[in-house]
């Protein structure tokens, strides 16, 4: 199944490798993967200037293959001397000449023509270059999305969109559509909440402009999508309740895990602290309750309320009052699990 990404004309398959991950993993396994994923099928491939080694990565991976790919890099830059900074490091460490999309990186309101930042007339300026191909910005906040998508300055806009969607969210996709604008969707598993691809996959499936981008560090995780490609899920009953129990059970007030909100003044991992509960419920493992994560955990009694998180949330959650909930029903669950294994020691 392929997507076409706007007015860009970019038409690729609809399965695309999110490249954040494969900063947790080394670079022998990153080349394998991404040359694997690009070897069945897929040939979109997004990473960030702020995703710490991956552009390296890809790099190493995408020499002799650059050609089969669509590349999509970021820049959080805040300043054009940043800016060209940015765009050479990520020329330079992806070992190519241009990039297809560049994106400016969740900011907190578009760059355009004489706002005294000069930031998009230096993307104008890289673009006449040849250094990029095509203009495109990401957020994870509603109104910095909408007045993007009404200032008919950008070809794509990256946003988080997957079947826990509100009717806000949908009013985006839809938005983007009527501006012939691509629509790259982020957290299309919700940052790991959504424990069924497939259900994932066949919900996506139903917006033709819509291009998902699937988080992969593991070679299990790559294969379950390249099975999509020559056999997609398709929308049934059983996925149908997959979805409605998921949309029951998680809409609301839930940390997506984008990291915003990082990093915290007394170093508590916000962004999986926030959502623990959540994640040991629906997708449990071990290492969620091992020493190193109860002492993750335990920081939150260090929390200062200084509200930091709170501010930067482009969710606008109560973040603190998330993390003490999140820590007391993860203290609940874990007596739970002891006193289980003393049962078990008894007998």
């Amino acid at each position: 199944m392929k997507v076409t990404l706007g007015k860009t004309g970019i038409q690729v398959e609809k399965n695309a490798f999110g490249a954040l991950p494969i900063q947790r993993i080394s670079k022998k396994e990153a080349v394998y993967l991404v040359r694997k994923a690009c070897a069945n099928g897929m040939e979109f491939i997004d990473t960030a200037r702020a995703y710490s080694d991956s552009e390296e990565k890809l790099g190493e991976a995408l020499q002799g293959i650059r050609s089969r790919v669509v590349l999509a890099t970021k820049t959080a830059a805040r300043n054009v001397e940043d800016f060209w900074k940015d765009l050479h490091t990520s020329l330079e460490l992806l070992k190519t000449d241009y990039i297809d999309i560049y994106q400016f990186h969740n900011p907190s309101a578009h760059p355009a023509p004489g706002d005294g930042s000069g930031l998009y007339e230096a993307m104008l300026e890289a673009k006449q270059q040849g250094k990029i191909r095509h203009i495109g910005i990401t957020n994870h906040r509603l109104q910095a999305a909408e007045d993007a998508i009404a200032s008919g300055l950008y070809e794509t806009l990256q946003f988080p969109f997957c079947y826990l969607a509100t009717e806000k969210d949908m009013q985006i996709v839809d938005a983007c559509k009527e501006a012939d604008m691509g629509f790259i969707a982020m957290k299309a598993l919700s940052g790991g909440l959504i424990t069924d691809s497939r259900a994932a996959c066949a919900f996506l499936a139903q917006y033709s402009h819509v291009l998902p981008i699937w988080g992969i560090q593991r070679e299990k995780e790559l294969d379950e999508f390249l099975s999509y490609i020559e056999n997609p899920p398709a929308m049934d009953e059983e996925l149908k309740k997959v979805i409605e129990r998921d949309r029951k059970e998680l809409l609301g007030d839930f940390c997506r895990g984008c990291g915003y909100c990082m990093p915290c003044p007394v170093g508590i991992d916000i962004h999986t602290c926030a959502r623990m509960s959540l994640l040991i419920r629906r997708a449990p493992s071990q290492q969620q309750l091992t020493d190193e994560m109860q002492a993750e955990m335990k920081k939150i009694e260090s929390c200062l309320h200084c509200g930091q998180c709170r501010k930067k949330c482009p969710y606008g959650l109560d973040t603190p009052a998330l993390l003490i909930k999140n820590y007391e029903d993860y203290k609940e669950i874990l007596a739970g699990r002891r006193s289980v294994t003393e049962s078990s020691t008894d007998l």
